[in-house]
């Protein structure tokens, strides 16, 4: 029997993924305008070159792309060894400088000193202003802004990573279903659900929301020392990363068998917003659009002011990132986005309810990477 599909170990990316992403990024960045990227350490800079700095520091590391030119990597000299084992290391060129030195006097000569260029948002600010006074007459304006798709569409390598994080999670939540929640606190079912994730599979645990009775109402509430009671209605939110690649689920649980007739109704409502959304997920259809049909079916049922957030984020090497599902963003869905769904009612004082899948588009509709049921899982 082969092992689950959490389970699998992935294919490395390799330096010939890593050219190719360079060479996407770099045709992005000339159909915009730009005369290039600066990317400093974080997200983009592990998306293009597999390079993650083991210390972020004041020190400049930075991947500079222009058209036309080969890809340059700027990183301090003691840093150069950890830079050349990136699996993307053989795609740039590596370009140190030592303590000592003025490190944008070494980024001065790659850059056009009247060109325009995107640079990765989490750029230090120090770093930013140090290359406008080194080449005053540039411009600057953030990936977001400029290329805010640049990874929003998945590779078939990079959906399966996502599947498989997706179906650890889920794991993880038939795991949770069968502890003990009445009498104990928030924080200690939450480290329940990072256990559960660590064991199946997860490096990394980025959050782990379990809000119970009135907490539920607050959709940024993590965990406290509220004791969970029979008759609570709880919010289970969580996820992090699989082989580098983000999990993100929520599912909404009640503690005891004797469920009020409002909980049952407005989980109804929710679950129905959730799949509404899931079946109108396509190719063309727009961002927003998603949003509108999701909020819709929740205000025809008299609980539209209760829902007061977006109705979904992009996923990928973060668990927050483009593409938003949200009013305004007018970005058409594309095969390979990968987005969650997560329509929810929030009765202040009260409970809350959401319901949260990851979904990737295909060519004909949508996929999901979260497959455990929508009802209202009953735990003791």
């Amino acid at each position: 029997m082969p092992p689950p599909e959490e389970s699998r170990m992935p294919r490395p990316f390799t330096t010939e993924d890593y050219r190719a992403r360079l060479d996407r990024a770099g045709a992005a960045a000339t159909a915009a305008g730009l005369a290039g990227l600066v990317v400093a350490p974080g997200p983009d800079l592990v998306h293009l070159t597999g390079y993650h700095p083991t210390a972020v520091t004041e020190r400049l590391t930075a991947l500079v792309l222009t058209a036309g030119r080969e890809p340059v990597l700027i990183v301090p000299t003691l840093e150069r060894p950890d830079a050349e084992r990136a699996a993307g290391a053989p795609a740039v060129r590596l370009l140190d400088w030592t303590d000592g030195q003025d490190p944008y006097a070494t980024a001065v000569p790659l850059l056009d000193p009247a060109g325009r260029y995107g640079v990765s948002d989490n750029t230090w600010a120090m770093h930013l202003l140090g290359l406008q006074a080194a080449l005053p007459g540039t411009g600057w304006t953030s990936l977001t802004e400029t290329l805010p798709m640049l990874r929003a569409v998945k590779g078939p390598d990079e959906l399966e990573r996502l599947a498989a994080a997706g179906g650890a999670a889920d794991a993880a939540y038939r795991g949770i279903l069968e502890v003990t929640f009445a009498g104990r606190r928030e924080t200690d079912v939450a480290a329940d659900l990072s256990a559960l994730l660590i064991q199946y599979g997860h490096s990394q645990v980025d959050f782990t929301v379990v809000g119970s009775g009135p907490n539920g109402a607050n959709p940024h509430h993590e965990a406290g020392d509220r004791i969970i009671g029979t008759g609570d209605t709880v919010v289970l939110d969580f996820g992090g990363l699989k082989d580098g690649y983000g999990s993100d689920t929520t599912r909404t649980v009640h503690v005891g068998t004797d469920v009020p007739d409002e909980v049952r109704k407005v989980h109804d409502v929710v679950r129905q917003a959730q799949q509404t959304a899931f079946e109108a997920v396509r190719p063309g259809v727009s961002c927003q659009e998603i949003d509108r049909i999701a909020r819709r079916v929740i205000t025809e049922a008299g609980y539209g002011e209760y829902f007061i957030h977006r109705t979904g984020h992009g996923i990928g090497i973060t668990t927050h990132e483009p593409p938003y599902l949200v009013e305004g963003e007018e970005q058409p869905l594309v095969p390979g986005m990968c987005f969650s769904i997560e329509p929810g009612v929030y009765l202040p004082g009260r409970f809350g309810v959401r319901i949260e899948d990851i979904v990737t588009v295909t060519e004909h509709g949508g996929r999901r990477f979260n497959n455990t049921p929508h009802e209202l899982g009953i735990v003791s």
